[in-house]
């Protein structure tokens, strides 16, 4: 494996310090795109979708618990996912790792929650394992899902509350609740970087097929 150049500490603040004007304009960037999300149009949510939770049906509007905003994580646990019938999606599983504790989005007036195909019973067990204690809602064969367009995959949802009435704001999948995660975040700032193929690296450098180093946290061997 080429590693990078070794050069002096006054080269090396150089290089930064380059890297580092490109980086302030990437976030003004996204600082834009932020504004513009906020400003987009929204869709009444008019079906009375009902899902099933450990202690019974809960409404849409439940999940907000009474505040203002919530954003629901649609979780791959279904026939023919990775895992089914025992686990949940693996990458589903690294993303919801990745969520951090749901006070701070309190305090900002939002809710979080975890939708899933699989019936309760399955999502308990498997939530139990991982050690979640997010709210996590079996869709109990309404349609939510396919109206949002995840008909077998995975998405990120948002939504606005004003009383009793209720829209969906916004809607990522893909790489788009990729970038959300922090471990891709931190792996980006490394110079190995997230080690798979599609990356632009430098010749030598370990490179594996996308996706199929991710395992469940429980299922690693121990480096």
């Amino acid at each position: 494996m080429k590693l990078p150049p070794v050069v002096s500490q006054a080269e090396w603040q150089a290089a930064r310090d380059e890297l580092l004007t490109k980086e302030k304009a990437a976030t003004r960037a996204r600082d834009a795109l932020a504004a513009e999300r906020r400003r987009q149009p929204m869709v009444r949510i008019e079906k009375g979708y009902v899902f099933e939770g450990p202690n019974g049906a809960v409404r849409l509007l439940d999940m907000f618990e009474g505040r203002r905003q919530l954003i629901v994580y649609h979780f791959m646990f279904q026939p023919g996912a990775p895992g089914w019938p025992s686990a949940g999606c693996d990458g589903c599983s690294m993303f919801v790792d990745q969520v951090g504790h749901v006070a701070h989005l309190h305090a900002r007036d939002t809710s979080f929650a975890l939708v899933s195909r699989a019936p309760i019973e399955k999502i308990e067990p498997y939530r139990e394992r991982m050690g979640w204690t997010l709210p996590w809602y079996s869709l109990a064969g309404n349609d939510f899902n396919d109206d949002s367009g995840v008909r077998s995959g995975f998405g990120l949802s948002v939504f606005l509350r004003d009383g009793d009435d209720f829209f969906r704001t916004y809607f990522t999948t893909g790489r788009g609740v990729e970038a959300l995660g922090s471990v891709w975040t931190l792996l980006d700032l490394t110079p190995l970087g997230r080690q798979e193929e599609w990356e632009d690296s430098p010749e030598g450098y370990p490179q594996t097929a996308p996706y199929e180093w991710w395992r469940r946290h429980d299922e690693y061997e121990e480096r």
